[in-house]
């Protein structure tokens, strides 16, 4: 059933390769420079990040798991915030511990098993915290789409939203194979088009810049102090939770569509670990969090090309793409409007993406125990709940949402155990 056109560690002919791996790059592209964009960062920072942590992921993993590594949406608030408290360089310094709280899970899962995360995170805390993320972002798609850059309503600029969230919701329903997958991109493209035939978009920056320009990197040290602080950490810290809980659902998919069990070998461990080395990486020059991408895996799963070094080459071409000045600011150009049509899906989906896992996982709410993890979680995330510890520290919002999540599923009666093997209860 799983019978790969190439397999895992197959070179490609170089025509083959090209192909392949710039599939997967336009795969990822869409969501991937969107990221950046919505919590002011460079995309080409945040391209060339996607490269190189995908590489590290690559190595730590030991060339076994073909996988990209694309900019994590779960961060956007914590970011938008750690930048209003700490600025760019405070927003990176949260982001770089997130990746050092990735490699002490990696250490407790190699010296203890992975049975004991999934017992932390079960559907019924993960499910409804992935819900808060798509959710708490609904105010700033909605008015990224319809008003214009003074922040005022403009029909002009709203239809312009609305017609690239109505294409990206064609290519993503009516479109099979490669076109459904770069649905995102395909949907800003058609957006794009649209906004240049209305005078909203402003093309003299591609035409001035250069075609190799040095992207703004962040640089601890040179760019920005490195100072802690614990507002920021409590910000970022605990959405963790989500990312870690994500990833294992995508190993655990991955190693259905490619054939092998990547929980076990080459363990759980290892992908963490390499999750949590390319938002390191990200962090230290300036990108986004980083997290493997479903979008990438559905190419896997559509083309059975499984070969390691196809997304490696993916990985190539987005380091280059990032130094290409015309195509960072082609990405600068594109209206607001376009980029807030599109978010309306994006976030939606994520948002419906923590329903169907708890319909998945058959979580059931005739129980009062799920129905108040579940509702608590939701209300404090989305109505942005938060406690002031003192002056300068409060946890709020999607984190504290998250942390009461995991003590009211550890403390309340009737939890469910965890039984047979990981690799079995997708």
């Amino acid at each position: 059933m799983n019978k790969p056109a190439l397999d895992v560690n197959e070179v490609p002919s170089p025509l083959q390769w090209l192909t392949l791996s710039l599939q997967h790059l336009f795969a990822m592209f869409g969501a991937t420079v969107l990221v950046p964009v919505l919590v002011d960062l460079s995309p080409a920072i945040a391209l060339i990040s996607s490269g190189l942590g995908t590489f590290a992921f690559l190595i730590i993993t030991k060339w076994r798991v073909p996988a990209y590594l694309g900019s994590s949406f779960a961060f956007i608030a914590p970011i938008i915030g750690a930048n209003a408290i700490g600025g760019k360089g405070g927003a990176m310094i949260g982001a770089f511990i997130v990746g050092i709280v990735y490699g002490v899970v990696a250490l407790l899962i190699k010296q203890a098993g992975y049975r004991w995360i999934m017992k932390l995170l079960p559907p019924v805390v993960v499910g409804p915290v992935i819900m808060v993320i798509g959710l708490a972002l609904a105010g700033t798609a909605v008015g990224m789409a319809m008003n214009n850059p003074a922040g005022e309503y403009d029909m002009l600029y709203f239809s312009a939203g609305l017609v690239t969230l109505a294409a990206t919701i064609v290519f993503n329903i009516f479109f099979k194979g490669f076109l459904g997958m770069i649905s995102i991109l395909a949907g800003i493209i058609v957006g794009y088009l649209y906004s240049l035939s209305i005078g909203i978009v402003d093309f003299s920056p591609v035409l001035e810049a250069n075609w190799f320009e040095w992207p703004e990197f962040i640089i601890p040290f040179v760019d920005y102090d490195v100072k802690i602080s614990l507002d920021i950490l409590f910000l970022m810290i605990p959405i963790a939770i989500v990312t870690i809980s994500e990833h294992i659902g995508h190993q655990l998919v991955l190693s259905k569509v490619v054939g092998r069990d990547y929980i076990k070998n080459p363990g759980l461990h290892r992908s963490i670990l390499g999750d949590g080395t390319a938002t390191m990486i990200s962090a230290l020059i300036g990108g986004p969090p980083k997290t493997t991408y479903g979008e990438n895996i559905g190419v896997l799963a559509i083309t059975k090309v499984y070969s390691v070094y196809v997304l490696a080459g993916a990985a190539f071409f987005a380091i280059i793409f990032g130094f290409i000045g015309k195509v960072t600011a082609l990405i600068h150009t594109i209206p607001q409007p376009v980029m807030g049509g599109v978010s309306i899906l994006l976030f939606g989906i994520i948002a419906s993406s923590g329903l169907r896992m708890l319909v998945d996982s058959k979580v059931d709410f005739g129980k009062n125990r799920n129905l108040v993890i579940a509702s608590v979680i939701l209300v404090l995330g989305i109505g942005g709940a938060l406690i002031q510890v003192t002056d300068k520290f409060q946890l709020q919002g999607m984190a504290l949402a998250a942390i009461i999540g995991v003590v009211l599923n550890l403390i309340l009666p009737g939890r469910d155990e965890v039984v047979g093997d990981l690799f079995e209860t997708d």
